[in-house]
């Protein structure tokens, strides 16, 4: 009797945590089709509502790494519920923002649940046997990849049937519920680590990704070579750099640098930055592409609708892929699907880049691309819990969760600098300034497995570490990496 509760209080935690992820992964995609809509409605610039993305953007890079660390310290499943309420809270305030200066706050507060990733990988290690880690972790992250997409076909039908606020009221509710059911339902972390927060390394790593992430996002309006833009990145250079400074000098570092200099962590954490700007870069500018009026030479012409449902082969296979990524590992190793993600992905944007003349081309390429990323979200948060001891897991991996972010947010900037850098006499974009963008994408995908191919090669053991050293119980078997060759 005992073992069935456990087992069904096992599939409803993963269910909270299923509903959690996939709901802030949403929110990353959801508002992107809708911005000419926010912007008339709320009287403002296109160069302001942008920040409605900047804003949820830079809140979750900042926000990912330090809440998962605090989870690690005080209790995963505590601050999941925290994370969740807040963003619960973040999409109430969007909901009824009547200005675009607190509806950008707003996706302030919604960055803060960024640290579900984090969490939820650490739940999930803490709470399954060892042989479901990495199929529920395969689960997880496809739902984040595929939440991260469905935003985008889900925006168009909700805002024709109602109205773009009800993409903050829908998630406000079902959010809030989840929260609820987490504090119900999911277990207490059983692995704690003792210490404090280091504040000067928090405000360094806050301050040197805003100082980041700033310049890129406005580059295309302020320019590249401008005053502005090479000062920030210059003074994003030397915060990251005390930051790091900070870090190893501190008795209760943030992020853990030895942890971060173990090859299999800094190769994975490297491939995840190039995978977030080729995917995110996509998500935003293939159905940009497929709105494009056809008076300009290209594009179909399509409404908002129209473009999302060209974007949902790649949901579909990307799901699917993240599903049966976990299953897999008993043949493939996670570093083997990591490298056929990337060599999927780049000959998909390969042939995008040369053809993407027809609706059915789009869409094929569209779904080939998911199978790529569904393959590799899976094997990285692998990756990442695999070789980190159970008490760093949640730092580990929502240092990889925000690695992608900052790519995606880089990878963004430079494909949409491309691509409006010489527009047609009538405001469109060129077709050569796609057919560039995707080629760089291409580009992207093969550096991607480039770093995958470093990944280090190797089995898994367990063996028993002294209890001080990992803050866990007496005899409690940690996963560590050891070269093939032993």
């Amino acid at each position: 009797m005992a073992v069935t509760l456990r087992r069904g209080s096992r599939r409803l935690t993963f269910l909270v945590l299923a509903a959690g992820t996939g709901f802030f992964a949403m929110l990353q995609s959801l508002i992107t089709p809708v911005l000419p809509t926010i912007q008339h409605d709320l009287h403002t610039s296109q160069n302001t509502v942008t920040w409605v993305l900047t804003a949820y953007l830079l809140s979750a890079s900042i926000f990912t790494p330090i809440l998962g660390r605090v989870g690690d310290m005080v209790g995963k499943g505590r601050m999941l519920v925290v994370s969740l309420a807040a963003l619960a809270v973040g999409c109430l305030l969007a909901a009824v923002a009547p200005s675009i200066g607190v509806l950008i706050a707003a996706r302030v507060v919604q960055g803060i649940g960024g640290a579900v990733f984090p969490l939820s990988f650490g739940i999930i290690r803490d709470e399954f046997p060892a042989a479901r880690v990495s199929s529920a972790v395969g689960v997880i992250s496809a739902i984040i990849a595929a939440g991260s997409g469905v935003g985008v076909v889900l925006a168009g039908p909700i805002v024709a049937a109602l109205d773009y606020r009800w993409l903050f009221w829908i998630p406000m509710v079902v959010v809030g519920l989840t929260a609820l059911a987490a504090h119900r339902f999911v277990p207490e972390s059983p692995v704690r680590t003792p210490g404090r927060i280091s504040w000067l390394a928090a405000v360094l790593l806050s301050a040197g990704l805003v100082a980041l992430l700033l310049p890129i996002s406005k580059a295309t309006t302020w320019g590249w070579t401008s005053g502005p833009v090479l000062g920030l990145l210059a003074l994003a250079a030397v915060l990251l750099a005390g930051w790091l400074v900070a870090e190893v000098r501190s008795r209760n570092p943030l992020i853990d640098m030895r942890m971060m200099r173990l090859p299999s962590v800094w190769t994975t954490n490297l491939a995840a930055l190039l995978y977030g700007g080729s995917m995110m870069a996509l998500f935003a500018f293939l159905p940009q592409f497929a709105q494009t009026p056809t008076v300009a030479g290209y594009g179909f012409g399509a409404s908002v609708t129209e473009a999302g449902l060209l974007m949902l082969p790649m949901l579909v296979t990307m799901f699917l892929a993240g599903v049966v990524s976990g299953r897999l590992e008993a043949r493939f190793s996670a570093k083997a699907q990591l490298v056929g993600g990337a060599a999927i992905n780049a000959v998909a944007l390969a042939l995008l880049t040369v053809a993407h003349d027809a609706r059915w081309q789009v869409a094929l390429t569209a779904g080939l691309f998911g199978v790529g990323v569904g393959l590799a979200f899976a094997s990285m948060a692998n990756l990442v819990v695999q070789n980190v001891p159970a008490r760093q897991t949640g730092v580990a991996s929502g240092m990889n969760a925000n690695i992608r972010t900052i790519g995606g947010a880089i990878g963004a900037a430079v494909v949409s600098g491309i691509i409006t850098a010489h527009p047609q006499t009538n405001g469109l974009p060129r077709e050569a300034g796609f057919t560039l963008g995707f080629g760089v994408l291409t580009a992207l995908a093969l550096a991607a497995m480039a770093a995958a191919l470093a990944v280090p090669s190797g089995r898994r053991r367990r063996v028993t570490e002294e209890p001080a050293a990992l803050g866990v119980p007496a005899g409690a078997d940690e996963l560590v990496p050891v070269p093939a060759s032993q």
